[in-house]
């Protein structure tokens, strides 16, 4: 469990892992202490067999994450330590950061809470569901400021939404609705702030009833395949499914259903 954790609230409770972006006053914007802890925290979460779910989300009401924190880009670029950068986090503090964990294998929820901007919106892209407040804005605005949504932002949102529409988004910054997000797809349920945390415990349970092997193989699968021939990906071996398909897991489920009871899950 990481220890001294000042920018993140670290959680584990009933197999889920909690984690909170812990910056209201500055709408929880990622410094590079920020990212170094969230690091940690990732890598404790994909070590740990107790966990089989993670919630992400922002702390207050104002903001899931208005992204990068600019005061103290601005800051480096001042004092001459700001290196130029483009796509990917690797060598710089948090990585590989949750944008970039092809691998993980286990479900995160993105809980999104106000504003969701520039990395705070790569970030919920990068999440296999998204649950979103009525109040939530979504917005990639890096091309007013200079940048670029180098965390997977320009390809995520050019993957998950038509491609002229993401286009649109990205080349002007204009930001969207929860309503128009759920519109696109991007979003998998938008409810009233008061009704949030309801509806994330809803799908918190609903996964957690399934068998977590056969989970990680579904998310596992499906992101590979998406770029795969039908035909290829039929044939091709996916290093969960083979966990899942070998697992008491595969043999308790069947044998619940015929005793009528509930199955009860292991992870092997």
């Amino acid at each position: 469990m990481p220890t001294d954790l000042t920018r993140i609230r670290y959680e584990k409770r009933d197999r889920v892992a909690h984690v909170t972006l812990d910056r209201p006053e500055r709408l929880n914007a990622m410094d590079l202490r920020m990212h170094e802890e969230l690091a940690r925290v990732w890598d404790d979460f994909e070590a740990d067999d107790d966990l089989w779910l993670a919630v992400l989300t922002g702390a207050g009401d104002r903001a899931f994450s208005a992204g990068q924190d600019l005061k103290e880009l601005a800051a480096r670029i001042t004092d001459g330590s700001n290196a130029p950068s483009t796509f990917g986090s690797r060598g710089k503090p948090g990585w590989p950061r949750l944008t970039e964990r092809f691998d993980l294998a286990k479900p995160v929820i993105a809980r999104v809470n106000g504003h969701a901007f520039g990395g705070g919106f790569e970030l919920a892209l990068a999440c296999d569901v998204i649950v979103a407040s009525d109040t939530a804005t979504f917005a990639l605005p890096e091309a007013k400021l200079g940048l670029i949504a180098g965390a997977g932002g320009v390809f995520r949102l050019a993957r998950q939404a038509p491609h002229r529409v993401a286009v649109g988004h990205l080349i002007t910054g204009r930001p969207m609705t929860a309503a128009r997000a759920y519109e696109l797809g991007l979003v998998n349920e938008v409810v009233a702030a008061d009704d949030l945390d309801t509806c994330v415990d809803a799908w918190i349970a609903d996964i957690l009833r399934c068998a977590p092997l056969a989970v990680r193989a579904v998310k596992q699968a499906a992101a590979a395949a998406a770029t795969l021939p039908l035909d290829q990906a039929f044939q091709t071996r996916f290093p969960w499914e083979e966990r899942r398909m070998h697992s008491a897991d595969a043999e308790e489920g069947p044998l619940a259903f015929v005793e009528k009871r509930s199955p009860e899950w292991k992870a092997r």
